[in-house]
Parts: C-alpha cells; structure tokens; sequence
C-alpha cells in the first residue's frame, strides 16, 4: 500500500560524470529517489513536474517516491488491462521477429493461459471452445485484419468481458491455475512433460512482460511450488534402427517405384547424415561436395518446416528459415560416408534439380510433402520389418533415422563436441536426448561388462 508524505525536498538537476546525461534527485522523507533523463532539458522538465505536485500540495508515496497522483494512475492502469489484452500486447510483440513454428508455439501456451484466466460461469462458452477461438482467431496475429465468423465473434467478445486482469496473477491461486490447465490435455488427459514445460516457458516469458509493462511488480511464478515432471524429450532405444535394419528399409524405399527413388537419397540424408527432414527438404545441389571417390561434404544453411499457411508471412504451408538455433545465414558443415556421396550423385544425375538448385521436389516442382515421404517411409516398415517391430516404435518415423544416425556415431567413438556439431545441437541437448543405445547392440554390450568383471575375478588356487 501507499505511504502518502508531505517530507519532500527536490534538489538541482546534475549531469552524470561528464556524460550527456542529466540525473533528477529528490528524498521523500527518509529516502532518496531518483530519474535519469537523455539531456538536461528532459531532467529539467522532470523536475518541473515534481516541484508543481509539490505546489498544489500534493502527498508524494514514502516507497515509490512517485507523486500520488501518478501512483493512483499507475495502479489504475494495472487494474484496467486484462489478461486477454495482455496476452494480445505480448503476442503482437513477439510476432514478426519469431518464426512460424515459434508462432504456434505461443499461440498454444497463450491460449491455454487465457482460458484458465476467465471468470468461472457455468453458463459461459465450453473451456474447448474457448480456447480453440483463441487458437485460430483471439491470437493469431495474421488474421485480427479478418472477420471471424458470428460464433467466434460471440466467443471473443465473452473472453474479452470475462479475462481477469493481469494482477490477480498475484494470488497463487492464479497461477495455479494456469499451471493446472497446461499439465492436462484438452480431452482432460495428463499433457506430455514436454508439452507442459514449453507452455510454462510461454507463460514465464508473457509475465517477464506483464513486469516490463509495469503491470505486475515481481514474477508470481516464483513464489509457487509445482512438481516439476520429468522431460520425455528422450529418444528410446526401441525407436533406433541398427546398420543392418537401416541399409534394409532404404533399400526398400529405393524399390517402391517412381516416386521411392526419387526419395531414397532424401532419406539417406536423415541417415548418414543426421539432417533433420526439413533441412533436407530445402537442401540445394551448391551445398553439396560429392566426389567419385571417398567421403563427401554437406553444407545445409535452410530449414523449410512445414507448420501451415496461417503463420507464415508468405502464407506458404512450409516456413523459410535458416538452421535451428542458429543465426538466419549460418550454415553446418557435415561429413558424408562415401554410401550417401554415391546416393546423391545418382539422384543427380536421374533427376536434375530444381529451378533453385533443390534436390527433392513434389512432382509439380514444390517443395517435398511431409505426407508424400511418410507414407513411402510407413510401406517400407511394413515390407522390411517383423509385424512385431512394425507394431512397436522402432524406426516410426522418418526423424527416427536421425537419432539412429546420432546414436551410431556416439557409439562409434566419434566425440560428443563433434557429434553436436554435425546435429546441429548443443552438447547438453545432445547428451540428454540422443546417447541411446542401438537397436541390437545389447548382447555386445553385455560380453564387454563380462570380459571386465571375469578379468576382476580372484583366480582359483
């Protein structure tokens, strides 16, 4: 709460050691305060403001040191703007500079945040709803300039007069609250581990704002216990194919006819040399060094993610963006085995490229379909592999050759500082989520541990 106080005394405008800027002091009652100004003009003017709350009589607030007519005015501005408002600065903040998949990735955890943060009705739109509407409407930023069909105008409209403001995020219960909603599903079923940290993190980092925008005064996150679940961000073995299993299923591709060979390189590249598929899709012949003999050289500098047209800029399904967690123009250098060099050479001379130098195009020219190479990659498991293993995770994915790609370099010896910077990853995230074990490997591990604990053995007299 405010201290009002009449104990007030200004002092003279001074510059700061020599620099351009000017420093306003002042004490309210036992306290100093002060504000520092671009130039001397701008302290003086502060100064002016300060002296005339001073002549009208007006009490100054002994913790802020502010006039009470500014503390009033700050408080009602808290009081004021709603969770939903927020959320819409913070969304519309973030949005140019963070990309399409990043895009989303706030849209979820503002939306979920949002529909934990509304008055509770029983009579008010179903939370499902509520926060589908805040999904493809309330924040996408793209389409505010659209106008949304009746229903979700209603929906906006009921959110809009329903958000709490900003500071009840000052009771715990708030917060728990909004943490509650982000560790379940829609359907009502615990959320993955991964799931509820990413959302967390939307939420830790909208708050951040709320601060800078003085609409909160400290994180209320900080001051809430919540049972942290453990990250299932971790590849399981069962999901890593060995050498054998791996050359059987890309052969098989290569088999399926037309549109299997135009993709077995494609799936090489995930392979032998862990790209991730969307860095393959936007692969291009320039960064590809594939000689007659020996080992080869891939420089991947894009990354076309498909993520839909709703959050793009170009309003292309596939986004345009450079490496993961590196700058837009950075590109990787990666070592290619001599199997994926022969690979490539081949499908460039059966195919050409693309008018932009890209290796792997739909069958109109465009860029690769995530669907086109899944369904390709599903017929395969289903020919190469035991009904067992193909009801079970091993190799599910297409993205399942990358971690298998990883996992065998690890355990060929290769350093984990080279291993990370081939995955384009960081050593942490690279030891935390890839140093699996390969699918088969196990009876070779076990003799090792027997060779070691039989050479311990005391020997028999």
């Amino acid at each position: 709460m405010p201290t009002p106080s009449f104990d007030v005394r200004i002092w003279a405008v001074r510059n700061r050691n020599g620099r351009k800027t000017a420093e306003v002091r002042w004490r309210v009652g036992a306290e100093e305060f002060g504000s520092t100004h671009a130039n001397k003009t701008m302290a003086d003017g502060r100064r002016a403001e300060l002296k005339a709350a001073i002549n009208r009589g007006e009490p100054f607030d002994a913790e802020s040191g502010l006039p009470m007519s500014e503390v009033r005015a700050i408080e009602a501005a808290r009081t004021e703007v709603t969770w939903y408002a927020h959320a819409r600065d913070f969304i519309e903040m973030k949005w140019p500079r963070s990309s399409a998949k990043r895009r989303m990735g706030l849209v979820v955890g503002l939306s979920t945040a949002t529909v934990a943060l509304t008055a509770k009705d029983a009579r008010g739109p179903d939370p499902t709803q509520l926060y589908q509407v805040l999904y493809l409407w309330g924040f996408n930023v793209h389409r505010w300039k659209e106008e949304p069909p009746a229903q979700a105008r209603e929906m906006l409209a009921w959110i809009e007069a329903n958000s709490l403001p900003v500071r009840s995020l000052e009771k715990a219960d708030s917060v728990r609250a909004v943490l509650g909603a982000m560790s379940v599903r829609l359907d009502g079923k615990r959320a993955a581990a991964s799931t509820f940290i990413n959302k967390r993190a939307v939420f830790r980092t909208a708050v951040g704002y709320a601060i800078e925008k003085e609409r909160l005064d400290r994180n209320p996150l900080d001051k809430v216990s919540w049972e942290r679940d453990d990250d299932d961000n971790q590849v399981e073995p069962a999901c890593v194919v060995n050498p054998t299993q791996a050359h059987a299923l890309l052969a098989r591709v290569y088999a399926q006819g037309r549109r299997g060979r135009h993709l077995a390189a494609f799936f090489g590249c995930i392979y032998f040399a862990g790209m991730r598929c969307a860095e393959v899709v936007k692969l291009r012949a320039d960064q590809c060094t594939l000689p007659k003999h020996g080992w080869g050289e891939l420089r991947p500098c894009k990354s076309g993610p498909r993520v839909g047209t709703a959050w793009t800029d170009s309003g292309d399904a596939h986004d345009d963006r450079g490496l993961k967690s590196r700058a837009r123009s950075a590109s990787r250098s990666i070592p290619i085995p001599p199997e994926l060099v022969a690979m490539l050479r081949w499908h460039v001379y059966r195919y050409g490229t693309a008018p932009d130098g890209r290796l792997f195009r739909s069958a109109v020219g465009g860029l690769v379909q995530d669907k086109a190479y899944r369904l390709e990659w599903a017929r395969a498991r289903e020919q190469v592999l035991t009904p067992v293993q193909v009801a079970s995770p091993l190799a599910k994915r297409p993205y399942d050759l990358r971690h298998a790609c990883v996992s065998l370099w690890l355990n060929s010896g290769v350093a984990p500082t080279e291993v990370a910077r081939r995955a384009g990853q960081s050593v942490d995230v690279l030891l935390k989520v890839y140093a699996k074990c390969i699918d088969g490997t196990v009876k070779q591990d076990n003799d090792r541990i027997t060779a070691t604990l039989n050479a311990w053995k005391t020997p028999k007299s």
